[in-house]
């Protein structure tokens, strides 16, 4: 066999530093698990100074949905997860699109058969016996084909898959950096396809040839993965390629028993988004998710986690998604934010209640700020900023500041002249009119503000007290609710 094309394929590999991979499947959403994976190999790669590389692995075309790519595009660039290297960026070791890359595998399979590490089977066995191994190789007649009866088949036309060649005998040990040395008895191991009837790869193999066409040092993914490790070294032993360094992350758990999953219900990252978590809130939680930092921090930036990410603090066992976790996670993010940062944020909950354009979204939001967990929350809190919702006069009584119906009826007969007198609408004008209101009256302040706000928003818990409310409503508006609310009491 002509070597030259190999030898070429080797020269463009990068050498001498940190090499990673995402390498998601377009099969719909980025769940949890997925997300975990590429903060990981991003992390890895950030933390050595290395490059991370984005590639698609489209290989099993049954399981495609479309517009899947632009799911992984999207949630990357919102993570802030750059890639180096991938299909919209290129790259010195493209394309890096698996399906656009099928001409490499089947050179790399006739290698393998050439060296007696891979061999033809011309057995009639289905897709999914294929997909799933289910094969016993000492049954299996074409394990023992020779060479020439193997290539006269294929010359007449007769179709094949080309599966790995196992030892019969002995067993292969490979490391991990977070399970450490494995060793598996050969005899265990089956006779998996390389190659489909169509030509393309199966993922065991066209995720070994890729890594190391594409130079990657460490290979991140799920614990699900550590049993089909051994036949992986086995391949790269085979081509006589350095094996790089495996991490095998332990799965994301729903609770005790049963791993997460979009079927029963659990959230994806678009998911999460669209329930008012913010992105670094749940980068933060997620990169908690089986691993540990060193001391008590566990608030990072995406620039701290570079920094302290070590692939000793990713535990073996499995983590459990704490949503109840997330959230107090979230509201810290959201406290922590600068006033116009969470304005911003803010502002899109704010319209789905509160449509009229006189109310400054910025200034309901600096309300919101210190009593908000996650965004979705917004829009019934501050509704009432719209229109007055209907309300029952029984909101005027309130035991701690010693309202009822009547106490609350002379405070608004009271106040309403002495708010349309107010000529600057503004917090101090507002609350000094409410404090000498009380103080003519020999009552404490809360004894006057209370009416006002539950006149002023219809509700019994809101964001901000009453001056807050009144302020933002504007003296018009607050002038009708609270004749509204006199009416309401006479």
């Amino acid at each position: 066999m002509d070597m030259t094309w190999f030898e070429e394929m080797e020269r463009r590999i990068p050498r001498g530093e940190v090499r990673t991979r995402f390498a998601p499947s377009p099969t719909g959403y980025m769940h949890v698990g997925n997300l975990r994976t590429a903060l990981y190999t991003y992390l890895i790669a950030r933390h050595g100074n290395g490059k991370f590389i984005l590639r698609i692995e489209d290989t099993d075309q049954g399981r495609l949905v479309e517009g899947a790519v632009d799911v992984i595009y999207k949630t990357m660039a919102e993570c802030h997860l750059e890639h180096d290297e991938g299909p919209d960026v290129g790259g010195p070791v493209g394309p890096y699109v698996q399906t656009e890359r099928r001409p490499f595998y089947g050179k790399y399979a006739d290698l393998l058969v050439e060296r007696g590490h891979a061999y033809r089977c011309f057995c009639e066995k289905t897709e999914s016996e294929e997909d799933t191994g289910d094969f016993d190789r000492a049954a299996n007649p074409c394990r023992f084909l020779t060479k020439e009866e193997s290539d006269a088949r294929a010359a007449a036309g007769e179709p094949y898959v080309i599966r790995q060649r196992i030892p019969e005998t002995g067993s292969t040990t490979f490391h991990d950096e977070i399970f450490g040395d494995i060793t598996v008895d050969n005899s265990t191991l089956d006779d998996q396809v390389l190659m489909k009837r169509d030509g393309l790869p199966t993922y065991n193999f066209a995720n070994v040839v890729d890594d190391h066409l594409m130079g990657i040092t460490h290979v991140v993914r799920g614990s699900e993965y550590l049993s089909s490790a051994p036949k992986y070294n086995l391949l790269y032993e085979g081509f006589g390629w350095e094996i790089p360094k495996y991490v095998h992350c332990s799965p994301v758990m729903r609770d005790q028993q049963n791993k997460m999953s979009k079927r029963h219900g659990d959230p994806s990252y678009e998911d999460l988004i669209a329930e008012g978590f913010l992105t670094d809130a749940v980068l933060n939680y997620v990169a908690l998710l089986g691993w540990s930092p060193r001391g008590e921090q566990e608030i990072f930036s995406l620039d701290e986690l570079k920094e302290v990410f070590e692939m000793s603090g990713i535990s073996k066992s499995p983590a459990i998604f704490d949503i109840e976790k997330l959230r107090y996670f979230n509201a810290t993010y959201i406290r922590n934010m600068s006033p116009e940062a969470f304005a911003a944020v803010a502002e899109p909950w704010i319209r789905k209640s509160v449509k009229n354009p006189a109310i400054d979204p910025a200034a309901v939001a600096a309300l919101l700020q210190q009593r908000t967990e996650i965004l979705t929350e917004i829009p019934e809190k501050v509704d009432f900023f719209d229109a007055l919702p209907e309300y029952d006069i029984e909101l005027f009584t309130h035991k701690k500041s010693k309202s009822d119906a009547v106490s609350s009826q002379e405070v608004l007969t009271a106040v309403i002249p002495v708010f349309e007198a107010l000529e600057a609408w503004d917090d101090e004008h507002i609350l000094a009119a409410m404090v000498n209101l009380a103080e003519q009256r020999g009552e404490k302040n809360a004894k006057v503000m209370w009416p006002v706000r539950i006149a002023a928003a219809g509700k019994a818990v809101t964001p901000g007290g009453a001056v807050e409310i009144c302020r933002i409503l504007g003296k018009d508006e607050t002038l009708r609710r609270l004749k509204i609310g006199l009416e309401k009491l006479g």
